[in-house]
């Protein structure tokens, strides 16, 4: 990606992130105005802070308690570095390890209705067909009646086959069909699109962890990605949904979608914290070309700069 490029994906995730930048960069800068040296309050106001900004009680306190300690051993105690001390403390919460690539390679999407997984998984395939890998896309989707039309029209632009079958079909016969043409074509990646199951109904959650089962089972030499897709816009209820979509099919990595100047951003502390996997993709837009891999530096940069 060139200079050009890089400045430009910085400034969407710059507007992308309006918000969060609002509730607590402003903020900051206001706060350092009133405490030129650091007291109580400052650190309480800072929390709070932190916290409107969708990152919740725990990772905001977690984050301080760091910056406290932080300059107690540096022995800081004017505002002035309080800013660039919290942004690296910021990126080292948000830097989880990614996980190299290993093929053949299966990546299983769930997330809620309204994420924004099927759309992803367009952008994903041509991503890595970009690459030179071979694509299959699945349509686990059955129970929605656009929810196949729309994956095959990715599949078309995509230029990659797809597995489906009529809607209301079962979701693991549509899964384990598609792993048996991954297989049968050598192909290099197979995504599967799931229902945006709402995470408070059991016999779908249920139904997500059979799917996960046949993968397991049928495609042991795969190595296996669930992607949580979260919706930037949901703030704290996308850590619900985290609890339970990890419960039900083993999350390994999240992709953070509508970073659209409405989003607080926080909630990826939360979820992080949570989870404890790795952010792999954020969504900053609509086009193909507005998905990109995470990278923690550059995401706490927008929401300070």
């Amino acid at each position: 990606m060139g200079e050009e490029q890089n400045q430009g994906l910085f400034n969407r995730l710059r507007e992308g992130l309006l918000k969060s930048r609002r509730h607590f960069s402003g903020q900051m800068d206001a706060l350092a105005a009133e405490h030129p040296v650091v007291d109580e309050d400052f650190f309480e106001e800072l929390t709070d802070a932190l916290i409107l900004s969708d990152m919740g009680v725990s990772s905001a306190t977690r984050a301080i308690d760091t910056l406290r300690a932080l300059m107690k051993t540096e022995h800081v105690k004017d505002t002035g570095r309080v800013k660039e001390m919290l942004m690296d403390i910021l990126v080292k919460m948000l830097d989880a390890e990614k996980p190299s690539l290993h093929w053949p390679m299966v990546i299983f999407m769930v997330g809620v209705n309204g994420v924004g997984k099927t759309t992803t998984i367009g952008k994903l395939a041509l991503r890595f067909q970009a690459l030179g890998r071979t694509i299959l896309l699945c349509a686990a989707d059955t129970f929605r009646a656009a929810a196949a039309d729309q994956l095959t029209i990715w599949a078309e632009r995509a230029k990659c086959p797809i597995v489906k079958h009529q809607e209301g079909a079962d979701p693991a016969g549509v899964v384990f069909d598609a792993v048996q043409s991954a297989k049968a074509r050598k192909a290099d990646l197979l995504i599967i699109d799931t229902a945006g199951r709402l995470h408070n109904k059991k016999n779908l959650m249920d139904e997500m962890t059979k799917m996960r089962r046949i993968i397991d089972r049928e495609y042991p030499e795969a190595t296996v990605r669930c992607l949580l897709v979260v919706d930037a816009t949901t703030g704290q209820n996308g850590l619900v949904q985290a609890r339970a979509f990890r419960e039900a099919a083993g999350i390994n990595g999240i992709v953070l979608t509508k970073l659209d100047g409405t989003a607080k951003g926080g909630i990826l502390f939360s979820i992080l914290q949570e989870l404890q996997v790795p952010v792999m993709y954020v969504g900053v837009g609509e086009g193909i070309e507005d998905l990109h891999a995470f990278d923690a530096k550059e995401f706490v940069s927008a929401l300070f700069e």
